[in-house]
């Protein structure tokens, strides 16, 4: 396993509870058993907090932390289409990041292949809870 993966997992500052929450989801690999629950806060089509909760391996604790750190202060729009162009992100030849988001190549190297599915659930929980309040 990458050092990166570790040191991007142990990042926890955003491993919370949040109670005043203006969207939530929870979420479920089916074929690993991870669980995911986010919470944000959104304000003037704005993600201004993000906490989650989970029970997960590494690969999925590393970009939820990723995700939490990125995704505060970004417009509602940003986030979504950044979200949206990972389902077939192992199937590219090349991966290519906003500047925004360049930290996430990391971690969706073909190398993680294997585990998309983990790597990958923060961002479709975080997808489900926006689009549950749209």
């Amino acid at each position: 396993m990458d050092l990166k993966i570790l040191e991007i997992a142990s990042n926890t500052e955003n491993n919370k509870v949040i109670d005043n929450f203006t969207h939530r989801s929870k979420n479920k690999n089916s074929i690993c058993g991870d669980e995911m629950e986010i919470s944000l806060i959104v304000k003037d089509n704005k993600v201004i907090d993000m906490g989650y909760q989970c029970t997960s391996c590494v690969y999925c604790q590393a970009s939820v932390s990723l995700l939490s750190q990125k995704i505060k202060n970004k417009k509602l729009d940003e986030i979504k289409n950044f979200l949206n162009s990972f389902e077939n992100i192992f199937e590219n030849a090349k991966i290519v990041l906003e500047k925004n988001w360049k930290d996430f190549v990391e971690l969706l190297d073909k190398k993680n292949a294997p585990r998309k599915e983990c790597l990958l659930l923060p961002l479709r929980t975080v997808l489900k809870a926006l689009k549950n309040h749209d």
